[in-house]
């Protein structure tokens, strides 16, 4: 018998990773050394393109569903003076390389990087040009916050080389926006982009959010059609994640009011069906991209990737993360820096790279790691084709494959000799799938978000 879109949604209505990583975080170990990412710094082939992360853990108000680390401030002060400690890490990070490397991607997160001035960016990416070699191939992308964004602040990073940008919109319904401490009306966020188009960044991601408080089917359908209307090029669509036990500020969020289980899957579909009416193609979980875009085809000819920031082209095994609480990893393992400001700083003038936490990959990991990133970005694997390539026994996954059975009937995925597909209606709950895999969670877990 075949089970409804309610029952699976009731059913699989399950906290997991969102499989950024493998091992995920929750299972890096802390560290009072940087000898171990040195040692996998020195290891690096200098041919091999890098990426860079950096994060800027600051905002001039707590958006009640934020799950990133930052600071609240009103004076520039504290920023400039962090700021002063990236650029020390900079110079740290590249004499720890085994020789001058390319950035091929360079991304700046928060916290909110709209709380840096002009003159910011232009020095920050001057340090990293005069120690990574930098081109016009390269992307340099910056996540953007429309309501303290300036016609002259776009106009600077323009200047500086920033070509994409990735704008937070949530939600454009005023009363979901009070609730989330997130006032953004449309009209802010249009002329951000204008003045983005005006000044050359073309390639434009936008971010929204299902499953706020007092979001319905109809306001999710309005917020799609009004951010298409602006024309970015790509959506990342979440599932808001409600943690108020690792979060305390999302206790603000009226609980009554966020959407059950079986409405957020509704949300989530109607989202996708329209974005799709639009012209949208979707790409993994909860990514949208326009056909002609490089991620689209990138995910047509299965070079899809997945990193700490989501869906990505980027295929460089290695990212190095800048700034406190940023994550990063390097073909041997994974790295977080420190958090709080005080500990990242501490270390800093002790000529120390601000690690606070690594995790070391075993063979099972990088096996493991590779199966849920194909669950991820391809939605099928070949197992015994996977385990061949790593050189195990073609059963070695005989265990996880007991545990698909359930899904298997459901409908979820199918299992065929040893190749795992997900249909179209699998594609929400791959998260699920994916989990099947990994050994830590199986082993007790902390709570994550929901898988819908």
């Amino acid at each position: 018998m075949s089970v409804s879109i309610a029952e699976k949604a009731e059913k699989y209505d399950l906290r997991v990773p969102r499989y950024t990583s493998y091992p995920t975080s929750p299972h890096f170990l802390e560290t009072e050394t940087d000898a171990d990412y040195r040692q996998w710094l020195s290891n690096l082939d200098p041919k091999t393109g890098v990426s860079l992360y950096i994060h800027v853990p600051f905002c001039d108000s707590m958006c009640s569903f934020c799950g990133c680390y930052t600071k609240i401030v009103k004076r520039y002060d504290p920023v400039a003076e962090y700021l002063d400690y990236v650029h020390k890490e900079i110079d740290l990070l590249a004499a720890a390389l085994p020789e001058r490397m390319t950035a091929k991607h360079v991304h700046w997160g928060g916290g909110s990087p709209t709380m840096l001035k002009a003159e910011d960016w232009k020095s920050i990416i001057d340090k990293i040009k005069s120690l990574f070699n930098v081109d016009e191939k390269s992307e340099l992308a910056v996540e953007l916050d429309p309501r303290t964004a300036t016609e002259e602040y776009v106009k600077a990073i323009a200047e500086a080389g920033i070509n994409r940008a990735s704008i937070g919109v949530q939600d454009f319904h005023e009363e979901v926006q009070v609730a989330i401490n997130r006032v953004q009306p449309f009209e802010t966020t249009k002329n951000v982009v204008e003045w983005l188009k005006k000044y050359g960044i073309t390639s434009i991601n936008f971010d929204l959010l299902y499953g706020l408080p007092f979001q319905t089917t109809e306001r999710v359908l309005d917020m799609v059609d009004k951010a298409v209307s602006l024309d970015p090029k790509r959506f990342a669509v979440f599932g808001y994640a409600h943690v108020p036990w690792m979060k305390s500020h999302m206790k603000l969020i009226p609980e009554e009011a966020l959407p059950n289980a079986m409405e957020r899957w509704e949300q989530m579909d109607a989202a996708a069906q329209r974005l799709e009416e639009h012209g949208f193609v979707k790409v993994g979980l909860d990514h949208y991209a326009r056909p002609d875009d490089e991620m689209t085809i990138a995910m047509n000819n299965k070079s899809l990737h997945r990193n700490f920031q989501g869906y990505t082209v980027d295929n460089n095994p290695v990212m190095l993360p800048l700034g406190a609480s940023s994550i990063g990893q390097t073909p041997e393992g994974y790295v977080a820096n420190v958090q709080p400001l005080r500990d990242y700083k501490r270390m800093i003038d002790a000529g120390t790279l601000p690690i606070g936490r690594t995790r070391g990959l075993t063979d099972e990991d990088i096996l493991r790691r590779a199966v849920i990133e194909q669950i991820m970005c391809n939605m099928q694997v070949d197992l015994p084709a996977m385990c061949k390539e790593h050189g195990v026994d073609e059963d070695f996954f005989a265990n996880e494959e007991e545990r698909l059975k359930p899904m298997v009937e459901d409908e979820i995925c199918t299992l065929e000799n040893g190749v795992l597909t997900l249909p179209e209606e699998g594609r929400p709950l791959m998260r699920m799938v994916a989990a099947t895999f990994d050994t830590y969670l199986q082993q007790g877990q902390k709570k994550h978000s929901r898988a819908v």
